[in-house]
């Protein structure tokens, strides 16, 4: 992929942060929600707790975490950090893939499933969906982490590209004139 210009690379770097830091704190407040609807003593704000993870599932969740998804690949692949360069982004990548897909295929149907159990009149007094945002949450500041951390270093791949592009410097400048300036 073509590198993005600096503007664009610095937007594309603002939506992804901002996604990705909506992304943990709609699962700091679906993991809020989960834990009163558990803890609760009274029935009214078990359903209630439940009925607005519903309604944060069904308008932001995917949207978000896709969204997160999509601006890290652009940030990653136009830029010179690269998809697989270094260790850290590998990671987050695979660890960003796999909590999207399950937040689509078990997150939120199991939040649709406790809202319509709550209102039903039958709320799920399990620890099931306190689990489910924990886990996220957990993830989410891991993957946080690292973003800010960059451990682990570059790839084999991110190495051998490091060298080649360090030789061809090294080339032009043995190349150019030695009175030349820059």
């Amino acid at each position: 992929m073509k590198q993005l210009s600096r503007p664009a690379r610095r937007a594309h770097l603002v939506v992804h942060v901002a996604v990705s830091v909506g992304w943990l704190g709609l699962t700091l407040g679906l993991l809020t929600l989960s834990v009163t609807g558990y803890a609760s003593e009274s029935p009214d704000t078990t359903v209630a707790a439940y009925r607005a993870m519903k309604i944060f599932s069904d308008w932001l969740l995917i949207p978000v975490a896709l969204l997160t998804l999509v601006s890290g690949l652009i940030v990653s692949l136009g830029t010179p950090w690269g998809l697989a360069r270094h260790r850290w982004i590998v990671v987050k990548f695979w660890l960003t893939l796999a909590t999207v897909l399950l937040t689509a295929f078990s997150l939120r149907p199991g939040i649709d499933r406790l809202a319509a159990d709550a209102v039903a009149g039958t709320p799920d007094t399990g620890l099931s969906m306190v689990a489910a945002p924990s886990v996220a949450t957990a993830t989410y500041f891991f993957v946080t982490a690292i973003s800010v951390l960059k451990p682990w270093g570059p790839t084999k791949r991110g190495s051998r590209l490091r060298a080649a592009q360090s030789a061809e410097v090294r080339e032009r400048a043995r190349k150019r004139p030695s009175g030349a300036v820059s």
